[in-house]
């Protein structure tokens, strides 16, 4: 749906963003990565023509964007920021229907608009519609723009960084909100986020981004178990305290469960072996003996110590998502 092809943006020379090729599918919950500067922002300002790129050709639809009428292209595009960039002197439903208004929708239509988005975040219309947006918090504030993004019923919502003034409360909430409405409108959303926890709750696939190129492009689970280089292993190491990278018999051993007294063993492993294989190999035998060097104590691997590994392994990342979250 949306396809980048060797994009590069400069400014006074300095590419910001350079040779990007991505592409998004149709109704994907995309997620943009990557520290200060990385460039995630100026790559979605570019899909709405906020930015012009400087290299390269952007496509929506197979059409390049170069081509599109620019108010219909942004029409046809809702925006959600961190600001929030509400009209203070307007209400909830007149702020909703800024976009269909100019659009010519019917009044009726506008007002049934207003009920099913309000409702969709939990905000009741007849409470909500008539309200300053003063009077509102800041969670409310946020689920009214990121409704009024979906008012004119675009195919494209781009979000960056929405959520980041918010306590972890309201931030949790919102994000679980933003997924049942992106399933439920099947939209294609673009999301920027330097919180690696988020990007991983949220995204259908993530881009991690490093100085305006990409570091790696994959699902959250191939990212965290087989990051692409060094940069993303410590990107990882940074936003997810309790990340240790792929785990291995070596990462099982380094810490403690194992025994070098002899014990009966019907498998072997390697150092290098993945846990889940390990796992396996343990559910079939009651232990294992690992594979290595010939100069080295022999080492062996009960049940007993997987049982031990996994318990201590989920109390730990419980207390670093309560830390993160606390």
């Amino acid at each position: 749906m949306i396809r980048f092809d060797n994009v590069t943006k400069r400014y006074d020379g300095t590419a910001v963003v350079s040779d990007f090729d991505l592409e998004i599918n149709e109704g994907e919950f995309f997620v943009l990565i990557g520290p200060s500067g990385s460039g995630k922002t100026t790559t979605l300002k570019m899909i709405n023509k906020l930015i012009l790129l400087s290299e390269g050709y952007l496509y929506i639809d197979g059409e390049k964007i170069s081509e599109y009428d620019i108010q219909e292209l942004r029409w046809n595009i809702g925006y959600v920021l961190q600001q929030i960039a509400l009209f203070p002197n307007m209400t909830v439903e007149e702020n909703i229907t800024i976009v269909p208004e100019m659009l010519k929708w019917s009044k009726e239509d506008m007002r049934n608009r207003v009920t099913e988005l309000l409702e969709s975040v939990n905000l009741d219309p007849d409470k909500y519609r008539g309200r300053q947006i003063s009077e509102l918090s800041g969670g409310e504030q946020q689920r009214v723009g990121v409704v009024r993004a979906l008012a004119a019923n675009p195919d494209i919502i781009l979000m960056d960084e929405p959520f980041g003034a918010l306590d972890p409360i309201t931030r949790n909430s919102l994000q679980q909100d933003v997924l049942k409405l992106q399933r439920k409108f099947k939209k294609t959303v673009v999301f920027v986020t330097h919180d690696m926890q988020e990007a991983i709750q949220l995204g259908d696939r993530i881009c991690v981004m490093n100085k305006g190129k990409i570091e790696q492009v994959g699902t959250a689970d191939e990212i965290l178990k087989h990051p692409a280089n060094d940069f993303v292993k410590d990107f990882l190491r940074t936003g997810l305290p309790y990340y240790e990278g792929e785990k291995t018999v070596q990462t099982f051993i380094d810490k403690g469960f194992c025994t070098n007294k002899e014990t009966p063993f019907e498998e072997t492993v390697k150092l290098d072996t993945s846990l889940d294989d390990l796992t396996l190999a343990l559910a079939r035998s009651g232990a294992v003996k690992v594979e290595t060097a010939a100069d080295s104590e022999s080492l062996y691997i009960k049940r007993e110590h997987l049982i031990h590994y996994y318990a201590d392994d989920i109390l730990a990342e419980e207390k670093s998502k309560k830390e993160v979250n606390a």
